[in-house]
């Protein structure tokens, strides 16, 4: 039995067919397994190139995708391909994310944390005294 270590995991050069999509975005750590990745790509939530693909489209390098994850949209061009996950610091170098969307990420993640400080989260549970005042008020109504 063959003892499997970093150098499995290799890039696939320039001229090779290309990845799975949603093997790819597994492998670039956009999703922690390929069943999410191909839940959220037929769930409209990717695009390849503008299009919305299936799973078993080819990835190649130079292709634009675009990711949402909840509120957030990421808009990356590949860079690399790899069938297999590797440390994240191999996944950021398989995809450049596209300036512009980045802003738009720190933006939206700044307004959601202000929007958030604006509302006061109770601590849980009423008291027995909160509950009765509660029973009080509704018997009135």
């Amino acid at each position: 039995m063959a003892k499997r270590g970093r150098e499995d995991r290799e890039f696939i050069e320039v001229g090779d067919p290309g990845v799975r999509l949603d093997r790819w975005l597994w492998a670039a750590r956009f999703f922690k397994t390929r069943g999410l990745a191909s839940d959220a790509i037929a769930g409209g939530k990717v695009s390849l190139n503008g299009d919305r693909p299936k799973r078993s489209r080819a990835v190649q390098i130079g292709d634009r995708v675009r990711v949402q994850l909840g509120p957030y949209e990421h808009l990356v061009t590949v860079q690399g391909l790899s069938a297999r996950r590797g440390p994240a610091a191999e996944a950021a170098l398989m995809y450049e994310e596209d300036e512009a969307g980045a802003r738009r990420r720190a933006e939206l993640s700044a307004r959601l944390k202000a929007e958030s400080a604006l509302f006061s989260h109770q601590a849980g549970r009423p008291s027995k005294k909160e509950r009765r005042e509660l029973g009080k008020l509704r018997r009135r109504e």
